[in-house]
């Protein structure tokens, strides 16, 4: 699952950033109002965060922005302002929960999990499943064969991402994007790392492969 977190704090935004990629998201993070606009209209996401009081355009209007493209994704806000009144705004201007800094990031995060839970316009679905394999989506949980698997936060990333595209090939350079959040170059070994990792986890011990090389091209996830 992928959240936009809009903060333009750094010490702030590293904290929630750092705490939702070690529960299993990925995120993407803009420090202004402007560039997350663009964020929110070019790519899909689970939910958003975003704070009030941002650079070049503020938190509510970022939202109005969203809501007039039809973007609805559910919206938790962050603010420092905890008037009735405030909250009362930025609910009517299209925000789905509101949180008043200073926050204990567990309820940050109990937050975020409830408002993808409730969007029941979420077209997502909670539980990932090819063949034998199933992922929770919610609890971050992985089986094979109805055994727990244990993965880390980017090994539990590319899973979701090879899931979701279930017997198409995926480049290396999308895996980067997805997973990486557009942070390495593609001409690193990251993803054969990577995915070497997840293969011994997924596949070591079973007789049927699941993750397979398109030489040349990527990897594909699929069950034969």
């Amino acid at each position: 699952m992928r959240i936009l977190l809009i903060e333009d704090d750094v010490k702030i935004g590293s904290f929630i950033e750092r705490g939702l990629k070690e529960a299993g998201f990925a995120v993407d993070r803009c420090v202004d109002g402007l560039s997350g606009l663009d964020r929110a209209l070019s790519y899909t996401y689970d939910t958003a965060v975003i704070d009030i009081m941002l650079p070049k355009m503020d938190g509510l209007r970022v939202i109005e922005k969203m809501r007039e493209h039809r973007i609805d994704v559910p919206v938790l806000i962050l603010s420092a302002r905890q008037s009735v009144d405030d909250r009362i705004l930025g609910l009517q201007k299209g925000g789905d929960d509101y949180m008043v800094k200073p926050f204990s990031f567990s309820e940050l995060l109990a937050r975020v999990q409830a408002l993808i839970r409730r969007d029941k316009k979420n077209s997502q679905p909670m539980m990932l499943t090819l063949d034998t394999l199933e992922m929770d989506l919610l609890k971050h949980e992985v089986y094979r064969d109805g055994r727990k698997v244990e993965l880390p936060a980017k090994e539990y990333a590319l899973l979701e991402y090879l899931l979701r595209n279930s017997g198409i090939v995926v480049t290396k350079t999308s895996i980067l994007e997805r997973v990486y959040d557009y942070s390495f170059e593609p001409q690193t070994n990251v993803v054969d790392v990577l995915v070497c990792r997840l293969r011994n986890k997924i596949d070591k011990g079973f007789e049927r492969k699941m993750i397979h090389t398109v030489r040349g091209v990527g990897y594909v996830l699929k069950a034969q």
